[in-house]
Order: C-alpha cells, then sequence, then structure tokens
C-alpha cells in the first residue's frame, strides 16, 4: 500500500488519545500501516546498563495509525475554510 505521508512531513493527529498534536513524522511502518511522530504516542522502555549506555528508563515515540494522521498544510486549510 502506498501511503501519502512520507518521512519528514509535518502532521497533525485527528483522531484518539493523541488528538490535536503536531509533530514532524520521524518513520513510516508500511507494513504495520502506522507512522512515528515526533513528541506524539511517548512510551516508557525500561533499559539495561550497558557499555554504551547508562540504563534506566527511557522515553521513546510509539507509532499512530496512518488514518489517525492528515498532514499539517491540508489540515489547516480544511480549518481555516470552515472559519
Amino acid at each position: 500500500m502506498k501511503f501519502k505521508i512520507k518521512r519528514g512531513d509535518e502532521v497533525v493527529v485527528i483522531a484518539g488519545s493523541q488528538k490535536g498534536k503536531r509533530g514532524k513524522v520521524l518513520q513510516v511502518l508500511a507494513d504495520k500501516e502506522r507512522v512515528v511522530i515526533e513528541g506524539v504516542a511517548m512510551l516508557k522502555h525500561h533499559e539495561r546498563k550497558t557499555d554504551k549506555t547508562e540504563g534506566g528508563i527511557v522515553e521513546r515515540e510509539g507509532s499512530v495509525h496512518y488514518s489517525n494522521v492528515a498532514k499539517a498544510a491540508d489540515y489547516d486549510k480544511k480549518r481555516s475554510k470552515k472559519a
């Protein structure tokens, strides 16, 4: 399936618990039909201490289904027509 949303696009979450948040697309997971957005759907991940990392609880972005996301330019254009 081909997505209109690409890595680096500015997007707005239009549905779900993260509704209204904006961010840049960091990654597109085509096989799962999801996108990872900067600063949206943050998850806490417990990491083990290694030689390279200090370990502890790390926050990272989770994924959002692509149907719950719209390009920011299209979203703003649609919102301005209603007002």
